[in-house]
């Protein structure tokens, strides 16, 4: 017996000594390097929802493309960042646009400090106020310096941005990249321990200029809000408000707001329903200009909310009718929008979405009711590969009488569009060492 107790320690004693390394352990791989690349592809064909000049056809084709190539380096708790990109339209002057759109460097502690500097994406939320606008081709990056703090439980992260253009002579900022001059921004998020809630407070300072390089003030309009998450079980509420004050650059008074909210519910792994209000302020005594009228109104204050640098595609209609495009006027009419929708996923790689809107105004446009119209969307979307995405739309919109006014067309009763796209995001380089 002690025999075999002797061999079994003996055995027990060889097999640890296997696992053992035999040399020396490799040491730690602290630097890597990627090389990634997007090819989107998009063509798009419309009939309708465009104001008609000089007799032209309102039915419109065309094809638009972005190449961006991106490299990422990470060290230890540095990371940087340069993404470059080629936007343009198929046979179009000039050959497209080819621009920085990203360049950066992130310092980060093991407490969840953090420096990033240089250009960079915005996402936040929903995207609602503050998002990188994906679905224009340019998309939408700024020129700024983000300190924060990120852990589980909290975020908080301070934005700060300064523009100029030229660099000599004065602080007078127009025709550059940016809206705005300067503009500073506070970020706090909260994800709850144990319970399905996050919640997040957003308060920005964004300044204008107006004038020029002799004679120029800048002008300060502030937003505040909050937008929060509950997700119990299959459900999902969302919901936001925001406010805004302050001055545009003209030097108006600014009295604006928004509320919006988001059920959603996952029936199955195939199936998700979804329903949704927004509500956006609008200009008080909005009238419609006669035909051959200026369509200019004086105002005292400004009451239309403003989307900031939101990535408006995703909101208020597929067809980006409202908040993109300009009313005659000058001014707003605000909006509401009740929608809903299902989403059906039969098999793995592939999904359909239909989704129903009705528009009306906020404020009451003189001689019109406040029914802008009926929209339907239809998409698909089958994704074989993770970095491989095709998608397809169909949408159409019923106007209204105030519809066909506030957008001076008689096509724009009926609207018609559909798009084709193709997304592939190749990972031509990842390294370690």
């Amino acid at each position: 017996m002690k025999a075999l107790a002797t061999f079994a320690l003996a055995l027990m004693a060889m097999l640890a000594s296997a696992q053992e390394p035999s040399q020396e352990q490799e040491p730690p791989k602290n630097n890597e390097f990627a090389l990634n690349a997007q090819l989107f592809t998009r063509g798009e064909w419309r009939d309708g929802g465009v104001a008609i000049e000089n007799n032209m056809d309102d039915m419109r084709a065309f094809v638009q493309s972005r190449l961006r190539l991106t490299t990422s380096y990470r060290h230890k708790f540095i990371d940087a960042k340069v993404a470059i990109q080629h936007t343009g339209l198929w046979g179009q002057t000039g050959k497209g646009n080819f621009n920085l759109y990203e360049a950066w460097l992130r310092l980060q502690s093991k407490q969840g400090l953090f420096v990033k500097l240089g250009r960079q994406e915005l996402v936040y939320d929903d995207q609602r106020i503050i998002g990188n606008d994906d679905w224009t081709m340019a998309a939408q990056s700024h020129d700024m310096l983000k300190l924060g703090l990120d852990n589980p439980l909290h975020k908080l992260h301070l934005i700060v941005a300064y523009n100029q253009n030229p660099t000599q002579g004065g602080t007078f900022y127009s025709n550059g990249a940016e809206p705005y001059k300067n503009m500073q921004t506070l970020w706090y998020h909260y994800a709850a321990p144990r319970f399905p809630f996050e919640g997040s407070l957003l308060a920005m300072n964004v300044g204008t200029q107006h004038g020029d390089e002799s004679k120029y003030d800048t002008q300060y309009q502030q937003l505040v809000g909050a937008y929060i998450k509950f997700s119990p079980g299959r459900w999902l509420i969302e919901g936001s408000y925001y406010r805004q004050m302050g001055h545009e650059e003209n030097a108006l008074p600014i009295h604006a707001w928004m509320a919006s909210v988001k059920v959603s519910n996952t029936i199955s792994k195939q199936w998700q329903a979804y329903a949704g209000y927004d509500i956006l302020s609008g200009d008080d005594n909005f009238f419609v200009p006669p035909k051959g009228a200026i369509g200019m109104a004086q105002k005292k204050e400004v009451r239309g909310f403003n989307l900031l640098f939101g990535s408006h595609h995703q909101f208020y209609g597929a067809m980006d009718f409202f908040y993109l495009k300009a009313y005659y006027g000058g001014n707003t009419p605000g909006l509401q929008n009740l929608y809903g929708g299902v989403t059906w996923a039969p098999i793995n790689p592939l999904k359909f979405n239909a989704a129903y809107h009705y528009f009306a105004t906020h404020v009451r446009v003189e001689g019109y009711s406040h029914s802008l119209g009926h929209e339907l969307e239809l998409t698909a979307a089958y994704t074989p590969l993770p970095s491989l995405k095709i998608s397809a739309s169909y949408t159409f919109m019923r106007g209204t009488d105030t519809m066909e006014a506030l957008k001076r067309s008689d096509e724009n009763r009926r609207l018609h569009w559909a798009w084709l796209s193709v997304s592939y995001t190749p990972q031509f380089v990842k390294t370690r060492w």
